[in-house]
């Protein structure tokens, strides 16, 4: 059964054969011990840091709290006019410290040829506004939530670069602090800019190179070329306009 196309399909043998192990016991006791071998990306799965990023956490570094008794919120995309799936499907719904699930109807080809090609998946700004309104965990029914004829995999990328999640108690410390939340308040908006990891974006922060300048610096931004980049764990405090 080929669950992924271009990848290998799992496989099950006998590691130990009844037959085999007449040797090792006694007369008339035989044992079977079976074997599977598969890709660690097969039916429902969840992806970690590490699939994305080198030296990043593996899924044995989650805490289970992060992944597991989620309230959760159900996205029903059945009716829908092409493949893309864009931010507007998730406007209006609270999705902060949530499971988002994405209900596309495209399990209904599973086994079949249609499975593989012309899937549904979500848009660079479905998971930008995913990630700002701070879901915990995104799922999806279909081949990939990326369009897999996309190489630079931007769900993929985004969401697993976002490998930080703050609990009620960490969110409440940050207030006690002053201090934004991980990742992009509410109304900031963000055009032709590149966030580094573990950045605090207030509300209502206006990342746009207002200036227009080709090439600048400042206490928490780089421009190059036009291209406003915000460096690793940089604290951009509400309102903030670069």
């Amino acid at each position: 059964m080929v669950t992924y196309p271009g990848l290998p399909a799992p496989a099950i043998s006998d590691w130990l054969s009844r037959d085999a192990s007449s040797s090792r016991y006694a007369p008339g006791t035989t044992f079977q011990i079976g074997k599977i071998e598969m890709l660690a990306n097969t039916g429902t799965y969840i992806d970690a840091p590490f699939h994305r990023y080198d030296g990043r956490q593996d899924i044995g570094d989650y805490p289970l709290e992060s992944v597991a008794d989620l309230e959760g919120v159900v996205i029903r995309a059945t009716e829908r006019k092409g493949r893309a799936l864009d931010a507007a499907w998730f406007g209006g719904h609270d999705v902060r410290g949530k499971a988002v699930l994405v209900h596309t109807g495209w399990d209904a080809h599973w086994r079949t040829e249609r499975y593989g090609s012309g899937h549904p998946f979500l848009t660079r700004d479905a998971v930008e506004h995913l990630v700002s309104a701070g879901a915990a965990l995104v799922g999806i029914d279909s081949l990939n939530i990326d369009d897999a004829t996309d190489g630079t995999r931007p769900v993929h990328t985004i969401l697993l670069g976002a490998d930080r999640y703050e609990t009620d108690a960490d969110r409440a410390a940050n207030r006690a602090a002053n201090r934004p939340d991980l990742l992009i308040g509410e109304g900031t908006v963000i055009e032709r800019a590149i966030l580094d990891k573990e950045c605090r974006i207030g509300r209502n922060v206006k990342i746009v190179n207002h200036k227009g300048a080709r090439d600048d610096e400042g206490d928490t931004y780089v421009i190059r070329d036009g291209i406003v980049c915000i460096p690793r764990g940089t604290v951009i405090p509400d309102g903030t306009v670069i």
